[in-house]
């Protein structure tokens, strides 16, 4: 295929975070927000912890539970991108390791994907179409308005 029929996407693939950040927040925010809305569900979650030895599971359920909520607004937004990536990495590591152990791959490989766009977003952060680029042109935009300091006269005694 012609090279030039994809010139587009080359020249803009720095958008691409924009279209994996989108479907990974719904995701993410569809999965957990039975248990953010309904406190039986919060319940059976924390049972299942509970069965699984998890300590404390009333707490690791709402850590986990939340952390992935807020994870999922911030990828929508494309705010704090990178440290979103290194709570995907502990949360999913957690969970394979807490209920995972011994599936088959197609009933781990879903937080095992998780795990692999954890770094995906640690080493690549939100993209030009977020708030994480918002802030830092804004940051860059501020530094480069600020007055530059004349020389001071030195005083003779």
């Amino acid at each position: 295929m012609d090279a030039s029929v994809f010139s587009f996407f080359r020249r803009h693939s720095a958008y691409g975070v924009l279209f994996l950040r989108f479907a990974i927040g719904v995701f993410i925010i569809y999965g957990v927000q039975d248990n953010v809305f309904s406190w039986a569900r919060m319940m059976e979650f924390r049972d299942f912890l509970q069965l699984h030895g998890v300590p404390y599971p009333l707490i690791a359920a709402h850590l986990s539970v939340y952390v992935q909520f807020i994870c999922g607004i911030l990828l929508l937004i494309g705010g704090a991108v990178r440290l979103v990536g290194v709570l995907f990495i502990i949360n999913f590591t957690a969970a394979i390791f807490i209920a995972h152990i011994g599936q088959s791959f197609p009933q781990y490989y879903p937080a095992a994907q998780l795990i692999a766009l954890g770094f995906f977003f640690l080493f690549n952060g939100a993209g030009p179409l977020s708030l994480d680029a918002y802030i830092a042109r804004t940051r860059k935009e501020q530094h480069t308005k600020l007055p530059v300091n004349e020389p001071s006269v030195i005083r003779k005694i």
